[in-house]
């Protein structure tokens, strides 16, 4: 039976200690909350606050844990629940090296293989009066931790502020704003929460929605021995602009043999495939014509879609991300984006930032990006290497270089000054700056047609930017369109 109570310094400390456990690690108040508890804490290193808190920390809670827990198994009702979130602190903290192993051999390919390490770690919650249902969800929750962590701070390189948002925004559209609340009853009920990802085409709209896509909650089976689904399996990516207008349903919804001229099999979509732990990243939702819209709000709301040719219904579990180039209000202005529609997938919506806006932010932040980007081309880090490509693209650049094909443009940037030593963005040629000319001096003139201008522009733009999808942006154009005055100019 309970007998004792915390006095009020431990639990003024363990209230304070619940709110870090609890809160974002990538927000200005957690880490604010760590420099008041451990003053040896730097603000915002994630690093050296975790450091300085465990020193503080263990001594505080040693007492709650001698003789298996015996001292939290003696407190009451309300001060455990106090308590509780200093055992969760000491038991994640013991098993990260075998959970960050697990993640990065799933990472690789790796199976869901019999991990001999949750037993152990479940039997540690149980004998710390943690009852043992709650123990395994907590387990479950412990791996959903280490991987969001892994992913939106390992994969999303960069240190400037409006990185730091993001990464804040991120774990947020996972865990919630309250992890408390999550952990409580939100942790099943996600796949109601979709998210529209905006941001210039090359920023890191794929790898933030695969650091949400590869975060969630997925169950442990005791039985089994294993996690419910090996999470690199279970977000899927499609790019939808890649597909014609014909094709686009059945990428999404899949078909049944004869559903059409040429389904001479079953095609299962990415709908399908998507298992009910996992998350499906719809890329340029903004480029979908509004039928296909329609069929999609239907099974955001309905959870349910049909294959092309088929009759039975299928149901669909997981989350659902979507991400945009284009300028949103301009296409819900044109009723080329249905309002019912976005007010379907906007639960949140994340802005990820140019390269030239956190450049602006931080001078620095070319340096952990070219880091992970030469880890990424070279299998492993090598600062030494990741320092000549900075030195190379320092001496080749103006200062106030835009860098218009965003983190996409830097890593290609990467990879030519590992081939050649040196990086020099296609500028226009002495023949794109004639038309150049040639364009302003007919528009003085008076003598462009609305096609001729635009033709002119686009190819102007073209060879400024490089591809037809920049293009697009600048011109608030469909892709298609800009695409079709490039090749309209070029040839005239």
């Amino acid at each position: 039976m309970p007998t004792s109570t915390l006095n009020a310094a431990d639990r003024e400390f363990l209230s304070a200690l619940g709110d870090v456990v609890f809160g974002n690690p990538f927000s200005a108040q957690r880490a604010a909350a760590i420099v008041r508890m451990a003053p040896g804490a730097l603000f915002g290193d994630l690093t050296r606050d975790r450091e300085a808190l465990a020193r503080i920390v263990a001594p505080r809670i040693a007492p709650l844990l001698e003789d298996d827990a015996a001292g939290f198994r003696r407190l009451n009702a309300e001060d455990r629940r106090v308590a509780e979130p200093a055992i969760f602190y000491v038991s994640y903290h013991s098993y990260v090296p075998a959970l960050d192993a697990l993640i990065e051999r799933q990472a690789k390919g790796g199976a869901s293989l019999p991990l001999p390490f949750a037993e152990e770690a479940i039997a540690a919650l149980v004998n710390r009066a943690i009852p043992e249902e709650r123990a395994l969800h907590i387990f479950s929750l412990f791996f959903q931790l280490r991987r969001a962590f892994y992913f939106i701070h390992r994969s999303l390189a960069g240190e400037c502020e409006s990185m730091r948002r993001l990464r804040e925004a991120l774990w947020n559209n996972v865990f919630t704003h309250d992890m408390r609340g999550y952990e409580a009853a939100l942790w099943e009920r996600m796949e109601d929460f979709s998210t529209l990802l905006l941001g210039e085409t090359g920023t890191g709209k794929g790898q933030a929605a695969a650091a949400i896509g590869r975060s969630s909650f997925i169950p442990y089976l005791v039985g089994e021995r294993r996690f419910a689904a090996n999470f690199a399996e279970s977000f899927i990516a499609t790019n939808l602009s890649q597909f014609p207008e014909t094709l686009i349903e059945s990428e999404l919804f899949g078909h049944r043999k004869g559903a059409f001229t040429g389904a001479i099999d079953h095609h299962e979509g990415v709908f399908g495939r998507c298992n009910a732990h996992g998350a499906l990243f719809l890329d340029e939702i903004g480029e979908v014509s509004i039928p296909v819209q329609i069929k999609l709000l239907q099974v955001l709301q309905e959870r349910t879609f049909t294959p092309l040719g088929g009759r039975e219904k299928q149901r669909f579990s997981g989350r659902v991300i979507a991400a945009t180039n284009r300028p949103l209000a301009e296409l819900r202005r044109e009723a080329r984006f249905r309002e019912d529609f976005f007010y379907r997938l906007c639960s949140d919506v994340i802005e990820v930032p140019t390269l030239r806006q956190r450049i602006a932010e931080s001078a620095a932040e070319l340096e952990p990006l070219v880091g992970l980007l030469v880890s990424r081309i070279a299998g492993r880090e090598d600062k030494k290497v990741a320092a000549l490509v900075l030195e190379a693209l320092h001496r080749d650049l103006p200062r106030d270089y835009a860098w218009p094909g965003n983190v996409r443009e830097l890593e290609q940037a990467v990879r030519r000054v590992l081939l050649t030593g040196a990086y020099r963005p296609e500028l226009a040629s002495p023949a794109s700056h004639d038309a150049e000319e040639r364009l302003i001096a007919r528009l003085r003139a008076g003598e462009l047609s609305a096609d001729a201008l635009l033709s002119g522009y686009s190819a102007m733009l073209y060879d400024r930017l490089g591809s037809y999808a920049a293009v697009a942006e600048r011109t608030q154009l469909d892709p298609r369109t800009s695409r079709k005055y490039v090749l309209s100019a070029k040839s005239g």
